[in-house]
């Protein structure tokens, strides 16, 4: 059998699923400081995802993994999706949203 090298962050229930394809997989629980590194880490290897997927599908599919990493780092910071989305208003009503789809070119200073 060969083995194939991930290091990365996992869903809870991935462990289960490779054994039960027949696989073997060695994992381990992270601390504190490990676990924030890894959500981040996991939530730029997502969102590269999104920018790479093909479909309309594809693009659901990851947006909800993007969801399911910020929900979890705003808890693991102790915010509330509340809090986040309270935050994201008042950025919005400030600095407005993307709505116009405007893409700055340059400013001359």
């Amino acid at each position: 059998m060969a083995k194939k090298i991930y290091n990365k962050l996992i869903r809870d229930k991935i462990p289960e699923i490779i054994e039960r394809n027949g696989g073997v997989s060695k994992v381990s629980v992270l601390n504190e400081d490990e676990f924030g590194a890894a959500l981040k880490n996991k939530l730029v290897e997502e969102t590269q995802e999104v920018l790479e997927a093909n479909s309309k599908e594809d693009v659901l599919n990851e947006l909800s993994d993007v969801l399911e990493l910020v929900e979890t780092i705003a808890r693991d910071n102790n915010f509330t999706m509340s809090e986040v989305e309270n935050k994201k208003q008042n950025k919005k009503e400030e600095r407005g949203g993307f709505e116009k789809r405007l893409f700055l070119e340059y400013i001359e200073e």
